[in-house]
């Protein structure tokens, strides 16, 4: 591969696990999270001058959303952080060296699958998924991204370019057949949007679990200042958008919270709302069925569901459903099921109309799938993990540089606000919605921005080395 002098290498890793306690309940599908932990690296790197730099990364380890299973979470759990702690060490004495697109891609394609695949040999009948080992490696992939940044002394999106890139995009990824496209000669860079906005519109998460109206509270829910129900968080940040998590696998209980929540919306002010069915749904019927009726029976509300984000398995290899019906409603949005550009070439075939990228899959894997994405003409949006602290900022920085359909889902703010005070004070609009939005005007410097040195945070021990 050809080199340039800006190319960087990983020369160590410091690993940090932080825990993390919920509010209240934050449902994944058929399982309630109520602690997480939050995997946080250092990760230094040097140019081939000896030129050193220092990036951060951090993820929740998300156990329900990452794996779905009927193992218990502690299991999972500990899991994901056993395998973090072996990434650490693959990391730190992984040697390729170039731009983080290239260093990034060349550890997904060939050390993480060689990892995972260890690691699952060791645990027999119970692997872990390559969502759970993506997840895993995000935040050393980000933190990489960082410190390339830091490096330069440049913002990281500054840095997709031809003049620090040693390969195009087609080295990456390739068009879908008899698609009109070419990567040749394009970057990263040539998909974000010009003008990156300062200011995104925030999507509020409506939970499995969350109460609705007063006579669902049962005295137990927390007094510590911030919103419980609904119609409050709505009042409270001038919410205008509402992403309402549904069961997948109840008709009537899914509609029925769609016009709750539709009505409340109405009521309040509140413009814009997508439902999230859970991966629960084999049958497009189901959410065609519910679509339908919500358009006969509520107009208003049906023209308020902006998409409708993965109702299918995550599986999408194993469940090559045809959405086109649906698509043909509503936009489809992919996320759970669009690990790769790959995932999302199927996915396209197959109906799907757009895809929320995650920064949590790696910000390399969620650049490409960018890049692909808006290269066949679908729509982005960025979902959260629920995101605190650090985790946040690579985060609301994707959404921004993306042009998506509608601004950024953030609800860590609603399920643990307290673990993101520290960073809160250095970035005051990226951890509270006011009027409805998130503001991006506090990150200024190299890399992602974070502005490490100001926030006041003590870590734990490291867990590695």
């Amino acid at each position: 591969m050809p080199s340039k002098p800006t190319d960087i290498h990983v020369t160590g890793a410091t690993l940090y696990f932080l825990p993390v306690d919920t509010r209240i309940p934050l449902k994944f599908g058929p399982e309630t999270t109520t602690y997480v932990t939050c995997a946080r690296v250092a990760l230094s790197v040097a140019d081939a001058n000896n030129n050193t730099a220092v990036g951060w990364g951090e993820t929740p380890l998300s156990v329900q959303w990452v794996w779905p299973s009927d193992l218990s979470y502690e299991e999972r759990h500990e899991a994901m952080k056993t395998f973090c702690r072996q990434l650490a060490q693959a990391w730190r004495t992984f040697k390729t060296a170039g731009h983080p697109m290239e260093v990034g891609f060349a550890f997904q394609e060939k050390e993480l699958p060689r990892l995972l695949k260890s690691f699952n040999k060791s645990r027999g009948d119970r692997p872990m998924p390559w969502l759970g080992a993506l997840v895993c490696c995000s935040l050393f992939d980000i933190a990489l991204h960082d410190a390339y940044g830091k490096l330069l002394g440049k913002p990281v999106y500054e840095t997709y370019t031809a003049e620090y890139m040693n390969r195009d995009l087609a080295h990456f990824i390739e068009p879908a057949a008899g698609a009109d496209v070419s990567f040749a000669g394009k970057y990263p860079a040539d998909f974000f949007v010009p003008d990156p906005p300062k200011e995104l519109p925030a999507w509020h998460l409506v939970g499995g679990k969350d109460l609705i109206e007063p006579e669902e509270l049962t005295g137990l829910e927390p007094n510590d200042g911030y919103p419980v129900l609904l119609r409050d968080w709505i009042r409270a940040d001038g919410l205008t958008c509402l992403k309402v998590k549904l069961r997948g696998n109840d008709p009537r209980w899914d509609y029925d919270r769609l016009v709750k929540v539709g009505q409340i919306a109405i009521e309040e002010g509140a413009l814009w709302l997508t439902s999230d069915f859970n991966c629960t749904v084999t049958d497009p019927a189901y959410v065609n069925d519910i679509l339908d009726k919500l358009c006969l029976e509520h107009p208003r509300i049906y023209g308020m569901i902006l998409y409708v984000e993965q109702p299918f398995p995550y599986e999408l290899e194993e469940h090559q459903i045809d959405v086109h019906s649906v698509s043909a409603r509503k936009p489809l949005f992919m996320d759970e099921s669009c690990h790769d550009w790959k995932l999302i070439r199927l996915g396209r075939s197959l109906g799907w109309t757009g895809v929320a990228l995650k920064t949590c899959k790696t910000q390399t894997g969620a650049l490409l799938s960018l890049c692909w994405a808006k290269a066949h003409g679908m729509t982005l949006m960025v979902q959260d993990l629920t995101n605190p602290m650090l985790a946040q900022i690579p985060h609301c920085l994707l959404a921004a540089h993306a042009g998506t359909i509608m601004g950024v889902e953030t609800n860590a703010m609603q399920f643990y606000p307290a673990a993101s005070l520290a960073e809160e004070k250095v970035h005051p609009g990226l951890y509270k919605r006011r009027k409805g939005c998130v503001s991006l005007d506090s990150l200024h410097g190299a890399g992602f921005g974070y502005r490490v040195e100001d926030i006041e945070r003590k870590l734990p021990d490291p867990v590695f080395p």
